[in-house]
């Protein structure tokens, strides 16, 4: 941009001089000036071409960055979907209360984890199914 900044001016100088102010100028140097202005228009459409090259760059960078975000997100999301459930189950259980029922029963800690297992297992199935993993 700075040196887009530079150029413009010198583009307008070299115009004035080669168009309205052309009895200022020997008739031999009046190409050179005409050249010098041709050379700094086109150095200007360069400048641009390429800024927009870095523009467009950036944006297909941003993007790839944003798409490797969203599929970690994904990821992130699923695994706390799995879990949640398995967390209030455990969180239930590790209530203080007198009088639960189910501690009391024999089996009570194989049921409660194969119950995990299972919910876990239901679930990773149904990404699996829909595609999300």
């Amino acid at each position: 941009m700075t040196l887009r900044k530079a150029i413009a001016p010198l583009r307008d100088i070299l115009h004035r001089l080669a168009t309205k102010h052309e009895h200022l100028i020997d008739k031999e140097y009046l190409f050179y000036y005409q050249d010098l202005y041709d050379h700094t228009e086109r150095l200007l459409e360069s400048i641009d071409l390429q800024r927009e090259m870095i523009v467009g760059i950036l944006e297909i960078y941003l993007s790839t960055i944003n798409n490797r975000m969203n599929e970690t997100m994904k990821v992130l999301t699923i695994f706390a979907s799995l879990f949640i459930p398995l967390t209030f189950i455990v969180g239930v259980y590790g209530m203080n209360f007198n009088y639960m029922p189910e501690l009391k029963w024999h089996y009570a800690y194989p049921a409660v984890l194969l119950l995990m297992v299972i919910l876990a297992a239901c679930m990773f199935y149904y990404f699996k199914r829909k595609k999300l993993i």
